[in-house]
């Protein structure tokens, strides 16, 4: 697949935003190798129940802290302390900020230059999101909140771990305005379509006879990304809202997840409709799988040969291009994408 800079987008490889890394109930007190934004690290979580995300390499003598089960600082229980790790080879220790915190075999002062590199983590919503931003700055804008993730009447989802996609992130926001391929691919034709742009989302009205999710009965979803890597879809109001999550790993690589969130026609959800939840959820994973293959097997579109009745696809790279450029040019991104924008014989609403 193409790179970055195949696309125009910007200047930086990976774009700034919130990206998920891994599903909560994953990450434990055993440390795991990860990789994103083109680099390898560790998760782990700390006796608190807190987790952690760190560079993976010592920089001691460049020691993979999570790749180890011989090592007898692994066998003997001390990989992780407190909130602490420990690398397998030498067992210097390091503290949650990332600073060396002990040399057991040195009573030299710690170099300043012992530490390693720690990313910002938020748990949410079964899940684990970082901040990823090239010019390392602090997140400026929020993660979208779920308000029924707590009403008591809806199922959680349970993470499909899709693992990694050879495809550029590009390739898989541009779904956002294909309108043209709702039909062919999940047998729906669209009836109405839009995409409303503001600032940081960007969001997809439509309705249609859904072949694949709503057979016999009109599908209507409001479906919208914050930022270039969380995306939410709203099933018929909120009868089911589905989550997909895409990080690049490499330049041209991505790892994704999938959810759904399935109210249970009750005011209280109970363990007899998780089995109905999770028929659902598999059946909105199906229909994502529609896509998934597309993806995987197409050349990119690095400019598409568009003709009336494609959608807005111009309007989309141009919001895309802000999470790809320094921070200080997003509002300029954002003035020439803001907007509402239809495809070409549809209405933007339901008639």
């Amino acid at each position: 697949m193409a790179k970055t800079v195949e696309y125009g987008l910007g200047p930086f490889t990976y774009p700034r935003g919130w990206f998920m890394v891994a599903a909560a109930p994953e990450v434990t007190s055993v440390p795991s190798a990860v990789r994103f934004f083109g680099q390898d690290l560790v998760l782990y979580r700390g006796q608190s129940g807190r987790a952690y995300m760190v560079d993976a390499y010592c920089p001691h003598m460049g020691t993979h802290l999570a790749k180890n089960t011989t090592s007898y600082v692994i066998q003997d229980g001390r990989h992780v302390e407190g909130d602490s790790i420990r690398c397998p080879y030498h067992a210097w220790q390091f503290g949650p900020d990332g600073r060396c915190t002990e040399i057991p075999y040195s009573k030299a002062p710690i170099p300043a230059a012992a530490r390693l590199r720690t990313w910002v983590l938020e748990e949410r919503y079964g899940c684990l999101f970082t901040w990823h931003d090239p010019e390392g700055g602090a997140p400026d804008f929020d993660l979208p909140l779920i308000p029924e993730w707590d009403h008591p009447s809806y199922v959680h989802w349970s993470i499909d771990q899709l693992g990694t996609l050879p495809c550029h992130p590009q390739e898989i926001v541009d779904n956002m305005a294909d309108v043209a391929h709702l039909g062919p691919t999940h047998g729906g034709p669209a009836e109405y379509f839009s995409n409303v742009i503001d600032g940081v989302v960007l969001r997809q009205f439509q309705g249609a006879q859904h072949r694949s999710l709503a057979p016999g009965f009109m599908l209507e979803t409001n479906t919208f990304y914050t930022g270039p890597g969380v995306l939410l879809s709203y099933f018929n109001g909120a009868h089911a809202v589905m989550y997909i999550a895409h990080t690049p790993v490499d330049d041209g690589v991505v790892r994704a997840w999938h959810g759904l969130l399935v109210h249970s026609g009750k005011d209280v959800a109970t363990d007899d409709d998780v089995a109905g939840a999770r028929q659902q959820q598999a059946g909105s994973l199906a229909a994502l799988a529609q896509d998934f293959e597309i993806w995987a097997n197409k050349r990119a579109c690095l400019a598409a040969l568009a003709v009336p009745g494609d959608g807005a696809f111009s309007k989309l790279r141009q919001w895309y291009k802000q999470f790809y450029n320094p921070k200080a040019e997003a509002a300029r991104f954002q003035a020439q994408a803001n907007g509402t924008f239809g495809a070409r014989g549809l209405p933007l609403t339901r008639a």
